[in-house]
């Protein structure tokens, strides 16, 4: 699996690949991550929803308001 992914991390491609990650409810193994995408995963618990977001913020997306009107705002969904 290591060599398959070029001996590094899936997710950020740069560190290198030396912690099996597996889905906590299934225990399939996934992928081969760095010390860092993994414990980030497990951070932010495995939750896709909370993932998204999170690149949303870093994005700089979460927090900027679209003006619909006069004093009127709406938060990206």
């Amino acid at each position: 699996m290591i060599a398959a992914q070029g001996g590094v991390c899936l997710i950020c491609q740069d560190g290198p690949a030396e912690h099996v990650d597996h889905d906590h409810r299934t225990g399939m193994v996934r992928g081969v991550l760095c010390f860092s995408c993994n414990a980030a995963l497990g951070q932010l618990k495995d939750r896709p929803d909370v993932m998204r977001r999170a690149a949303a913020y870093v994005e700089g997306n979460l927090w900027n308001p679209t003006h619909v009107a006069q004093g009127v705002c709406r938060r990206p969904s």
